[in-house]
């Protein structure tokens, strides 16, 4: 018996019958509680979820977040500037940058600033990532400069899946969409994970409930 007859003699050997198929994938998800899975899928990434039951719940939620990091500085998406009517009224001893209205060097404040606030166009639960477009007054370096990326997320917007999500877009897409899932993350040959190196290094998204 030469080397090969060798070789396949054993792979003949070690076999013992056919392999059981993994389950069927599935493109559309469907969960019971949306927002139970996405905050199961935000903490796998090593995000933070938190819950209000509505608007102003919500920006107690983020008012305590900002003290909890003892925020002095804080650019803040056009996308929530409106909602949030008069920031600077709300938060007198925060510095707001507010995109699309401070005048300013933007890069430059989203580089010092302690926080950066953005809503999001959709969540997927699957994945717990956030999907953040491009467009007038809404800045990538909001969300990614600053050492914490806060999300004001109304429920409504929570879908299953990015298959689910983007059937139902009836709008033309923007220039440029960013899925976002959990705080930066990166590993060097040796697998060590790296959090914040490229980005922020913490990740809270504030669900609440709304009526969109």
């Amino acid at each position: 018996m030469n080397a090969r007859e060798e070789i396949l003699e054993r792979l003949r050997a070690a076999g013992d019958g056919a392999t059981a198929l993994p389950p069927v994938w599935r493109s559309r998800q469907d969960f019971a509680d949306l927002t139970a899975q996405f905050a199961q899928a935000v903490k796998g990434a090593k995000g933070e979820v938190w819950q209000a039951a509505d608007w102003e719940t919500a920006v107690a939620e983020l008012a305590r977040l900002l003290e909890e990091i003892d925020a002095k500085s804080v650019v803040v998406n056009g996308d929530v500037v409106e909602r949030g009517g008069d920031w600077h009224g709300r938060f007198p001893n925060i510095q707001f940058h507010l995109v699309g209205q401070t005048a300013g060097d933007l890069r430059a404040f989203c580089a010092a600033a302690d926080a950066g606030i953005s809503s999001a166009d959709a969540a997927l639960a699957e994945t717990g990532s956030v999907i953040v477009s491009s467009g007038l007054n809404h800045s990538r370096l909001a969300t990614l400069l600053p050492p914490i990326h806060i999300v004001l997320l109304p429920a409504s917007r929570l879908t299953s899946d990015i298959f689910t999500w983007t059937q139902a877009r009836q709008v033309n897409t923007p220039a440029n969409i960013t899925l976002i899932s959990g705080p930066s993350k990166t590993a060097d040959i040796e697998q060590t994970m790296a959090v914040g190196v490229h980005g922020p290094k913490r990740f809270v998204v504030i669900v609440y409930e709304d009526l969109e």
